[in-house]
């Protein structure tokens, strides 16, 4: 049997053209053949299907197509390539390629409307995933053994100790742009020697934790929601309810537990390194010696901004775990959504933690913490 379909053209006595098709009219065989019939300009007044060999439902849609557009009468076709093109002749669709556009004045309320939906939709999913948390926490509580010390020590590595070289190379530098240009700004006053207030109150109470809790967004919330989400796509969570392990349990409390725990040390680490920073720079630029710098640290930086980095730093964990875990959770279908939903649980995590380091900065200012 031919591998490939083909075809030759013979003229009969009357002067009409009869194109004969041979060979397998299969999709693996019929690319060549469908890029000559496309091209194809004479006139064709007979298709002889008698010497093609097995035909498919995409054989059978090219000889009918070929045949609408030139005319031509499909002779020789054996009972099974009969039924096939009299099934695709009826497979007509009369509507456009492409949906009408809506007017503007339609399109635009019904975009919003079809937003605010999803996000009310999407506020409530995110309640239900939350009350599904604190149920699994509440049963590790009560049955201690079924906590995965090992899981949690993995998360620890992972979301900790692998981030301390980023996130420390991130704060020094930091520390080195907030004392440079701290400074360029004071000595217009005067008031070089400020620069080390400004470096220590700024990296302790404000950036050392939140460009960490920028940096574990980014670098862990994305990790959570692709590991989670690759899980959801392969069905192995799934598999993990089919066999009595809860993907709560086993998935998303030791990620929540390891940010949770982690994200203090990680600030603290963060701001210490920052400070650093702007005493290296303070030493070669203003003339304030590095070991003076960092003993002025301890008496202009009070000790509440230190429990101010304390407090904000595992919200700010359990936000970025949470957006990872959630995101991860809702993959569906197919790949794409798996890097839809690693886009989505880093743009909210880092908005969450930006709109709540903004409500912290009211807040502590209103508690006499400012």
């Amino acid at each position: 049997m031919r591998e490939w379909a083909d075809f030759t053209v013979e003229t009969d006595d009357k002067g009409g053209t009869r194109l004969v098709l041979a060979g397998p009219l299969l999709i693996s065989s019929i690319g060549v053949i469908d890029r000559k019939l496309r091209d194809w300009q004479g006139p064709v007044d007979q298709i002889d299907l008698a010497e093609a060999g097995p035909v498919d439902t995409v054989g059978a849609w090219i000889v009918w197509r070929f045949a609408r557009e030139t005319k031509a009468q499909i002779t020789g076709a054996s009972e099974d390539a009969q039924r096939l093109i009299e099934a695709v002749q009826g497979a007509q669709g009369e509507g456009t390629v492409e949906p009408p556009r809506l007017p503007f004045i339609t399109r635009v309320p019904a975009a919003v409307g079809t937003r605010v939906y999803n996000w009310g939709l999407g506020v409530v999913k995110l309640l239900g995933f939350l009350g599904a948390i604190l149920m699994a926490f509440g049963s590790l509580l009560a049955h201690p053994r079924r906590l995965r010390i090992a899981s949690i020590t993995r998360q620890f590595e992972l979301v900790g100790v692998s981030a301390l070289g980023i996130i420390g190379l991130m704060s020094v530098l930091i520390g080195i742009v907030i004392a440079q240009q701290g400074a360029v700004q004071l000595r217009q006053f005067g008031a070089e020697i400020y620069t080390v207030n400004l470096t220590g109150r700024l990296a302790v109470r404000e950036l050392g934790v939140l460009m960490t809790a920028i940096m574990v967004a980014g670098r862990s919330g994305s990790a959570f929601a692709a590991q989670i989400g690759t899980m959801k796509l392969t069905e192995e969570v799934d598999a993990m309810r089919t066999i009595g392990v809860s993907p709560l349990e086993a998935l998303i409390l030791p990620r929540l537990i390891a940010a949770v725990l982690m994200m203090p040390l990680l600030g603290f680490f963060s701001a210490g390194l920052a400070i650093i920073g702007g005493a290296i720079v303070s030493d070669l630029t203003l003339g304030i010696p590095f070991f003076t710098f960092l003993s002025r640290i301890q008496e202009v930086v009070p000790l509440h901004d230190v429990w101010v980095c304390m407090v904000k730093a595992p919200v700010f964990g359990l936000i970025v775990a949470l957006a990872g875990c959630y995101q991860g959770m809702q993959v569906r279908g197919n790949s794409e959504e798996v890097g839809l939903r690693t886009t989505m649980a880093v743009v909210q995590g880092i908005f969450m933690v930006i709109v709540l380091d903004a409500f912290f900065a009211v807040f502590f200012t209103e508690v006499g913490w400012g």
